[in-house]
């Protein structure tokens, strides 16, 4: 048995990046299984839920329970819900967000005129236009919140645009900062994470790719964290960083040197 009690995984990055499994993945998964660590996928995808991860994992023999998955998007929804009920939310993100907040009840609103909150996230349609309906819509000072703060994506031939450069294009016109992200590194997102594990956060292992989000949400939250380095950090980044994980590993398959 592990001292751990649970593990934390990010998902692009640590074990996938793009459509494509990244090698080592289900090595380090089983040894995981093995050492009777409760597994938590955290996933900062805005677009996505629970059941995109079974189904995008499945082909690879991960076995993924939906209920032991997290995203930005989940996080951002739960939070709105319980903090803003009632209120009309203006967001700037795509249809797949949309679709995940209307279908758990979110009034969502098309009027920056009418926003009662704002929530900035990743999507593709982003424009001049937006750009200025979300400046109305940030009048006011109305609540402001990012459903996480990636600037970039990884995919299968390099990287793309994420949530945090929509989010610094607003900030830039607003003149103000959100009043906080809610996917990782955030309090909220760590919070959802040991809530849902229900372990003690000394006995729980935080593995990623990213250093301001994975590794800073485990050294927040007093968890022990693990950099790897088949996404987005190098070695050259991770020495000129002030994040510092516990430890730093080639793939997610050397996590059993850990157990």
């Amino acid at each position: 048995m592990s001292e751990y009690e649970a593990a934390i995984l990010d998902v692009d990055g640590t074990i996938v990046r793009g459509e494509e499994l990244l090698a080592g993945a289900p090595a380090g998964i089983d040894a995981l299984e093995r050492a009777g660590c409760d597994r938590l996928l955290f996933s900062n995808n805005p677009t996505r839920s629970g059941d995109y991860y079974r189904e995008k994992l499945a082909p690879h023999g991960v076995d993924v329970d939906p209920s032991t998955v997290l995203t930005s998007a989940s996080v951002s929804t739960s939070y709105l819900r319980t903090t803003h009920p009632d209120e009309r939310v203006y967001l700037v993100g795509g249809k797949r967000l949309e679709g995940i907040l209307e279908a758990a009840g979110v009034d969502l609103t098309t009027e920056p005129d009418a926003a009662d909150v704002v929530l900035g996230s990743y999507t593709t349609d982003f424009s001049y236009g937006t750009l200025w309906e979300s400046l109305r819509a940030l009048e006011d000072d109305v609540p402001f919140y990012g459903t996480d703060p990636d600037t970039t994506i990884p995919v299968d031939d390099g990287l793309m645009p994420g949530t945090g450069a929509i989010l610094a294009a607003m900030e830039a016109v607003a003149g103000r900062e959100p009043d906080a992200i809610l996917g990782k590194p955030s309090t909220v997102a760590a919070d959802a994470a040991i809530e849902r594990l229900a372990t003690d956060p000394a006995r729980t292992l935080v593995v990623g790719d990213r250093l301001n989000t994975d590794i800073a949400l485990g050294n927040r939250a007093g968890m022990e964290t693990a950099l790897v380095l088949t996404g987005v950090t190098d070695r050259e980044t991770l020495a000129a960083s002030s994040i510092e994980p516990n430890y730093v590993l080639e793939s997610l398959a050397e996590v059993d040197r850990l157990l």
